[in-house]
């Protein structure tokens, strides 16, 4: 089974691993162990302390940070080797590594409108001539890779992609805007509806695919990594600009690949998991973090779907981050958009945006941009082109929610229902309410 091993060495090792000019090995976090093989391939990622009730929560300094780093427990020696690898120090916990995959549909009806339906929907003409087109805003697509030359035809300009911002993880060869066309691809086509000079950031975090003997043997480690590196993005950048947006098409589907609900392991339930964690931090910090809500809908849920209710869990219900369900050009939900309530935080999915469009052409001509994985950067596109003018220190994360909810256009007979969220984005009201809001200099 593959796990997460969290590990509070000496304050100089943690020192080292949080600074990026410094390479240092999982043997010199933690040494020797007979009970886990560790995976030396996996650097060493530093995940800052939680500390409840501090005006500034989220501390990467040596005192308060943890270190992780993978490895391998056979599974049937979980039950007695967990408990013995963390009843004494340096280790502090084991997490689940589960798998996380692309949030494809299961529907096969044919496309609904276009992706230029999609930008008159998102008032995309009144949002350019505002200068809110994503220009210098970094818009990470954490997916399959990016495939530059596709979305460029398709897109019909040429695109930004920031190769020195971007990342792969341990093992996946390829460079930033050369993957081959698939999910990712996808992904970035929609993002740039409505921000269309956007800076991508490629991180090819599902390129990674591994398998192989264990019951576990999961991805949300790379997942895991890839956001430490963004944490670096977003902290270089100066404050007064500060401006990142992450798009996660991307989910995980069972609870087999997890610790049980109720463990300190575990991945779906857990706000402590060091992934849940680094999610926070990444969100503290000023980042726009979307995931998708799935495509767990019970109207038509992907032939993966494992979870009995509630599939809306992990990092893509936490509290800070916008949960995205998906509806069609006529502002219908779409049969497959999990519906709510989400696992750490109750009112998920948070807004829906649109999917089921022609668009990238990804999967072939004719064959509709689909699932709440488009759904999903359709709505990071909105964001970013609203941080053109807005970074987070003029609207925070928080605030730029609040907003995006209040304004969305209601769906059910109530504020909020488990279909729809808090309604449909309606960009139009949304740019009203900023326009509120002093704008940068």
């Amino acid at each position: 089974m593959r796990v997460l091993i969290q590990v509070r060495p000496t304050v100089d090792v943690v020192a080292a691993v949080a600074d990026p000019a410094v390479h240092i090995t999982a043997a010199e976090v933690l040494g020797a162990q007979s009970d886990v093989v560790i995976d030396h391939a996996y650097a060493p990622v530093a995940v800052p302390g939680y500390r409840q009730g501090s005006p500034d929560p989220y501390s990467l300094a040596p005192e308060h940070a943890t270190v992780l780093l993978r490895g391998e427990i056979a599974d049937e020696d979980l039950a007695a080797t967990v408990p013995r690898l963390t009843a004494a120090a340096p280790i502090t916990g084991i997490f689940a590594d589960p798998i996380i995959e692309g949030v494809l549909t299961c529907g096969d009806t044919p496309a609904v409108g276009n992706a230029q339906d999609v930008g008159k929907l998102l008032h995309t003409t009144e949002f350019t001539a505002a200068g809110l087109t994503g220009k210098s805003v970094a818009l990470a697509i954490v997916d399959t890779g990016i495939n530059a030359a596709l979305v460029e035809t398709v897109h019909g300009a040429p695109i930004t992609i920031d190769a020195q911002r971007s990342w792969n993880p341990a093992g996946v060869t390829g460079k930033p805007g050369e993957f081959p066309v698939d999910h990712g691809s996808m992904c970035a086509f929609d993002a740039l509806i409505a921000a269309p000079q956007a800076t991508l950031l490629d991180f090819a975090v599902l390129r990674s695919t591994r398998r192989g003997g264990s019951t576990m043997d999961g991805l949300l480690s790379d997942a895991l990594a890839g956001y430490a590196r963004l944490r670096t993005v977003l902290t270089d950048q100066p404050a007064a600009s500060r401006a990142l947006v992450v798009s996660n098409s991307w989910g995980s589907f069972s609870p087999q690949w997890d610790f049980p609900v109720g463990n300190p392991g575990n991945y779906s339930d857990n706000p402590s998991h060091p992934f849940n964690v680094i999610v926070g931090s990444l969100e503290a910090a000023g980042a726009d973090i979307l995931f998708a809500a799935g495509n767990c809908g019970r109207d038509c849920p992907d032939g993966r779907c494992a979870y009995p209710e509630r599939p809306i869990g992990g990092a893509n219900s936490l509290g800070g981050v916008l949960s995205i369900g998906g509806v069609d050009i006529t502002n219908t939900r779409v049969g497959y958009s999990s519906q709510g309530p989400g696992r750490l935080t109750d009112q998920k999915p948070d807004v829906c945006t649109y999917t089921h469009f022609l668009g990238s052409t990804a999967f072939g001509a004719g064959t509709p941009d689909t699932g709440t994985s488009a759904a999903t950067p359709v709505a990071a596109g909105v964001v970013a082109a609203i941080r053109t003018q807005w970074p987070a220190t003029v609207v925070s994360p928080a605030q730029l929610r609040d907003i995006l909810r209040r304004t969305a256009i209601r769906r059910g007979a109530t504020p909020f229902d488990y279909d729809y969220g808090f309604g449909v984005v309606d960009t139009a009201a949304a740019l009203t309410e900023l326009r509120k809001v002093a704008v940068r200099a």
